[in-house]
């Protein structure tokens, strides 16, 4: 069954503005990409058509998603040698289920061991020849670094216990 799709414009949900969204023709039923989908911070009232629909409630707001913070190095190696604690890396993907899963874990992880470990996460499509230097062959894969080293290499996705005792484990056994 073959479908397609053409580019189409809808009223942007914040504002008067528009926002166009674009999709590209594919066959076998697959649609292959829309861009500059956006959704509003407070949903009130929407136009459909000639009529719109208002929440008998009051208006949302939705939460806010908290994230690591992001820090830039001249390079991985510099991490590694200049980090006073073991660091904890984790080599993921964006389209990886199981990794996108281990996003909220690894937030609660490293603000529970935040006196023990640096939680570091390394994008594999992104930096390739890290990837590759390590040898990653699945994801989630996560590699307990000490003394600029790795000591530790466990892969796929683990709840926030585990993933403690594992690091726990780890800097144990190594020291």
């Amino acid at each position: 069954m073959a479908m397609s799709v053409a580019a189409t414009t809808i009223r942007s949900l914040r504002s008067d503005n528009t926002t166009s969204l674009s999709a590209s023709s594919s066959s076998s039923s697959k649609l292959s990409y829309l861009s500059s989908l956006q959704f509003p911070r407070q949903l009130g009232r929407i136009p459909i058509g000639n009529r719109g629909f208002t929440s008998l409630s009051r208006p949302r707001i939705l939460p806010l998603v908290v994230e690591a913070k992001k820090e830039t190095f001249s390079s991985f190696d510099d991490l590694l040698a200049n980090s006073d604690k073991p660091v904890l890396v984790d080599f993921y993907a964006t389209w990886c289920g199981p990794c996108q899963f281990m996003v909220p874990i690894l937030n609660e992880v490293g603000a529970k061991m935040k006196d023990k470990i640096q939680v570091v996460k390394i994008d594999t499509e992104k930096y390739t020849s890290i990837a590759d230097k390590y040898k990653i062959e699945a994801l989630p894969t996560f590699i307990i670094f000490k003394d600029g080293k790795p000591s530790d290499r466990f892969e796929g996705a683990l709840n926030a216990n585990q993933l403690i005792q594992r690091v726990e484990a780890s800097l144990e056994d190594k020291q």
